[in-house]
């Protein structure tokens, strides 16, 4: 599925966050955002989501905007959508579990009902998502761990959890708001390692970070937001090696723009 928003502009309270943005993800590519905080970057991830609608401006998926059809099929459009936030937001259970649950609420809502009388009647036992669950684990490093209480891991682990639960369900677009935040080199190594992988299964991804190292590491393609524009968007190499607006090459320098 290829997700897009076009001349998008997002506001609170009549304050504009962001004005006519235009971005486009294809399967199998890693776009990353790159811009000081509060730019909009997790805005324009939300919109991504499908979460809500803005104020102008139209989101697509494979063409279709998708504000524009009903709430049902605006809803089969967001279960292809996956979104990791800054916290993990793992509940008190195994970190299988944890993964496993992801599976089970991305089913629609009939489905969901036939798999917990399924459930109660012993039916059914779950190995298909159990399978499903340990696969992710192990792109995130964590299959030795499935059977551990998720409360007891430490931060970095519990977002690698958070990750795979989005992987498990095999998103065709997975939204990643600062995956990395506060993790020591070894996670960061990891997510980063997952990121390319959901890469090359045909997963598109978009990465809003602030860490511009990271970008340049994984991204294919590098937009940067700053004030409220999308003012540059091009190859990664591009935009950190020889950027065509000059805003961007002061803000890479880490000089003072806004």
């Amino acid at each position: 599925m290829t997700l897009s928003v076009a001349d998008v502009t997002h506001a609170y309270d009549g304050e504009p966050v962001f004005e006519d943005v235009s971005l486009t993800v294809d399967p199998g590519e890693v776009v990353a955002l790159i811009g000081p905080s509060g730019v909009g970057k997790s805005t324009l991830l939300r919109l991504l989501a499908l979460f809500e609608p803005p104020t102008d401006g139209r989101v697509e998926c494979d063409g279709v905007d998708v504000w524009d059809v009903t709430e049902s099929e605006r809803l089969a459009y967001r279960r292809r959508i996956g979104m990791v936030f800054q916290e993990a937001n793992l509940f008190d259970a195994s970190v299988r579990r944890n993964v496993e649950y992801g599976l089970r609420i991305r089913k629609p809502w009939h489905e969901r009902v036939r798999h917990e009388v399924a459930n109660l009647v012993g039916s059914l036992n779950g190995t298909a998502e159990t399978y499903r669950a340990d696969e992710a684990l192990e792109v995130v490093g964590l299959g030795d761990l499935a059977e551990q209480d998720a409360e007891s891991l430490s931060g970095g682990e519990a977002q690698r959890v958070a990750f795979a639960r989005a992987l498990a369900y095999e998103p065709d677009v997975l939204l990643l708001d600062e995956p990395t935040s506060d993790l020591d080199p070894r996670n960061t190594a990891v997510i980063e390692e997952a990121v390319l992988e959901a890469r090359d299964r045909g997963i598109g991804v978009v990465v809003a970070t602030h860490d511009m190292h990271q970008a340049e590491r994984i991204a294919d393609r590098a937009g940067v937001l700053l004030g409220s524009e999308l003012i540059e968007l091009d190859d990664a190499g591009r935009v950190f090696e020889d950027p065509r607006d000059e805003r961007t090459r002061k803000f890479i320098a880490g000089e003072l723009v806004y």
